[in-house]
């Protein structure tokens, strides 16, 4: 072989050599033996510059204290893995645009310190009602973790597929209606931990909500309706009078629970009502104004609704105060034997359809449905024609002649 080729022999596998040196060294982890009482950390070496010696990287990433030996192991083979990834991709830790903080990833949150911190935000922006029911699905998800091995892990830990787990689980055991209203809630947690950068992205947003058949109050028969009122007039006017504020003034059940003494004014006929933003005020119809008891000696701070009589103060959150009126007409719906498709909400749609169908009689579709507006409070015409359609609220005359 000749000198000149000797040469290029060399040189081919010197360029060999600088194209195959690794400018990292694969990550390890450090387990301490074993020892708890010291951190266990992943460590790496890389070269600051191109051509230059491996040197340890200063900034070792610790996993969390609090975890017991196999979540250690696992959080730690996590983070080996996914850095292997980074650094094969051309990641480099001393770039300052990659803005990688080693320092502060073991200083997450956990679990249950997001949780809480999230519930704490939602709780001075959620009505009491939007906010138990926000909590309480939270709660039951944070308890599932726990016994499914999440236990003081960080919340970074919880990742699309353990969400989906749960939704699963959800779905199973209750309705699509309830997986979707949980699937709702936990991505409402999580938008407030990525907007407060505890966690880099709301990954729950890209979970399909699922179709679902809502169950719905059916309306009332007219006789069905009759007997109820004959009966709750003759045997318990707390709850006659509830139901009316429902059918007259068209009013949500939990919304009646709401009405304190001083909300009323019947000078002017108006009602002043608690909403989730803030106030509505709503005629009230002499019709119910009739029906009132005195409520001049009432202190305007009490519930109109108290628990078994009016006028009271009553020291329980509006869910309670709700379900309690609830569990009240469960006897009624026992004395007359209505399934589970009836219920309080029934009255609203039953005099909702009662008033359309009048208004129809005199008015263009177009004048019913602006009348209607104003005295149920939809909000726009299409949504008052979705809910008028869902509650099956038109019902034609008798068409024989035209057959």
């Amino acid at each position: 072989m000749s000198n000149l080729l000797k040469y290029l022999y060399i040189e081919q596998d010197f360029e060999h050599d600088l194209k195959n040196k690794k400018r990292f060294s694969e990550p390890k982890i450090y387990d301490a033996n074993g020892d708890l009482s010291k951190r266990w950390y992943v460590y790496f070496s890389f070269r600051k510059i191109e051509d230059g010696p491996l040197e340890r990287f200063p900034n070792n990433i610790y996993a969390p204290q609090n975890f017991d030996k196999k979540e250690r192991i696992e959080w730690l083979k996590t983070i080996q893995r996914n850095l292997s990834v980074l650094l094969k991709d051309g990641f480099n830790p001393y770039n300052p645009e990659n803005k990688f903080d080693f320092d502060n990833e073991q200083e997450g949150k956990s679990i249950k310190e997001a949780f809480e911190f999230a519930l704490n935000i939602k709780k001075s922006t959620l009505a009491e009602t939007s906010f138990k029911g926000l909590e309480g699905r939270i709660l039951r998800f944070e308890k599932w973790l726990e016994e499914n091995g999440f236990k003081n892990r960080l919340i970074t830990s919880v990742n699309k597929k353990v969400v989906i787990t749960y939704l699963n689980e959800v779905l199973i055991a209750t309705s699509a209606k309830n997986r979707n209203n949980t699937r709702a809630d936990i991505s409402t947690i999580f938008s407030t931990l990525e907007q407060n950068e505890i966690i880099p992205l709301n990954f729950v947003q890209k979970i399909p909500v699922l179709k679902s058949t809502p169950e719905k109050n059916k309306s009332y028969s007219s006789t069905e309706e009759s007997k109820i009122f004959d009966y709750l007039d003759k045997n318990n006017k707390l709850l006659s009078l509830y139901v009316k504020f429902i059918s007259y003034n068209f009013l949500r059940p939990v919304e009646v629970n709401r009405i304190k003494i001083g909300d009323i004014d019947l000078n002017d006929k108006i009602l002043k009502i608690k909403t989730k933003t803030g106030f509505k005020l709503k005629r009230i119809p002499q019709v119910l104004i009739d029906e009132l008891p005195d409520i001049s000696n009432y202190p305007n701070d009490a519930f109109l609704f108290g628990r078994k009589d009016f006028g009271q103060y009553w020291d329980a959150n509006e869910t309670s105060r709700r379900n309690d009126y609830s569990d009240y007409f469960l006897e009624i719906k026992k004395k007359f034997g209505l399934g589970k498709d009836y219920g309080l909400y029934s009255f609203r749609h039953t005099f909702i359809t009662k008033l359309y169908n009048t208004f129809i009689k005199e008015m263009t579709p177009e004048e019913a449905e602006s009348n209607i507006m104003a005295i149920t409070g939809h909000t726009s015409k299409t949504a008052l024609r979705k809910y008028l359609r869902e509650i099956n609220a038109y019902i034609p005359e008798d068409y024989s002649k035209y057959l």
